[in-house]
């Protein structure tokens, strides 16, 4: 029985009350078919469960004909309330901006992240996604992104985006906060951080690579 992987992707499909949001399609896309094409076993799960919204922002054109395969699991997620962290060797956050709106201190999100914390298992995430980070604790009560090295969208990147007014938190800085030891490199860079079992990606750009380090270390 192949190892199973868990994806988590936002359920929120509005920043604000007028700006479409939701899943960023890469940043699942191709983390997804890296992890099965390992032969990985992958859940996706969502806070809400069932079908995904995806970022029109994120689709230009046609979905490239190697990506039809992602967009099934997408219809019919499954809800975080039905999860079992314990079946699972490692979790993948993707973003989009979605991810601001529900991922953060969401108590089914805390349920379901801090075992794999408390286990030391492989946590990723890439993009936004780190926004999941926010609320979650280690054993002792202290931020799990505490002294770690890690990256996510930028402060920058967000200001590019001109959604910088809309973000209820701009997400490099509340990271910081926290105490994370943040590495930013120049907007839409190919960027990676990996400290102990924690694997992030600063952008959309990055997600490929966050997902290729995320396999070298599980098989590692």
């Amino acid at each position: 029985m192949a190892n199973k992987v868990l994806m988590i992707v936002t359920s929120a499909g509005w920043l604000g009350d007028d700006h479409k949001t939701g899943l960023w399609l890469s940043e699942f896309a191709e983390p997804y078919m890296e992890f099965t094409q390992a032969g990985y076993d992958v859940t996706v799960a969502s806070v809400a469960g069932g079908e995904i919204p995806i970022d029109p922002n994120s689709i230009s054109g046609d979905i490239p004909e190697d990506w039809e395969g992602v967009m099934e699991p997408l219809k019919s997620t499954t809800s975080l309330d039905e999860v079992n962290p314990e079946e699972y060797v490692g979790v993948f956050l993707p973003g989009g901006h979605g991810t601001m709106v529900d991922f953060p201190d969401n108590e089914t999100m805390k349920k379901v992240l801090q075992p794999f914390v408390y286990d030391d298992k492989l946590i990723g995430s890439v993009c936004h996604g780190p926004a999941g980070f926010v609320g979650i604790t280690e054993k002792d009560g202290t931020a799990f992104v505490n002294g770690k090295r890690l990256t996510a969208f930028t402060d920058e990147e967000e200001k590019d985006t001109q959604l910088d007014s809309l973000v209820p938190f701009m997400l490099e800085s509340r990271l910081t906060e926290l105490g994370a030891r943040f590495m930013a490199e120049p907007n839409y860079t190919v960027h990676v951080e990996a400290d102990g079992n924690l694997v992030t990606g600063q952008n959309p750009q990055s997600s490929l690579e966050t997902a290729r380090k995320f396999l070298q270390k599980l098989e590692a």
